[in-house]
């Protein structure tokens, strides 16, 4: 009689998608991308919500997030206002994370990886 039990190669593999947005992305967003991109059992993207936004969320980024982190409560109030339905239950965290950084500015690495890490399971 055979096992029932599959190697890992055969087990099926959830991936978490987690979406960044921030309002331009230009600093923060993308380096929240960045820092956990390669990240085991992630799939990372970034975005903003400006009209200017170097990549602009969209109905489908929202709809392909399992989760959504917001740097400010102004960037949830936009998504909310614009893609409720999408959104549905969701989980959405709001990290309170300034617009005074720059791209990979160590003290904003650190703030991701403080507050977005273990909502995501990383401590």
């Amino acid at each position: 009689m055979m096992s029932a039990r599959l190697s890992i190669f055969e087990r099926p593999r959830f991936l978490m998608n987690v979406l960044f947005v921030c309002g331009r992305n230009q600093w923060r967003s993308p380096t929240a991308e960045c820092v956990f991109r390669d990240q085991a059992g992630l799939n990372v993207r970034s975005a903003g919500t400006s009209a200017s936004a170097r990549h602009r969320v969209s109905l489908k980024d929202v709809e392909w997030a399992d989760i959504v982190f917001t740097m400010e409560k102004k960037h949830r109030s936009m998504l909310v206002a614009e893609f409720a339905e999408a959104l549905g239950d969701k989980p959405m965290h709001v990290l309170d994370i300034p617009d005074e950084y720059r791209f990979m500015d160590s003290e904003l690495v650190e703030q991701l990886r403080e507050q977005a890490g273990p909502l995501l399971g990383i401590v």
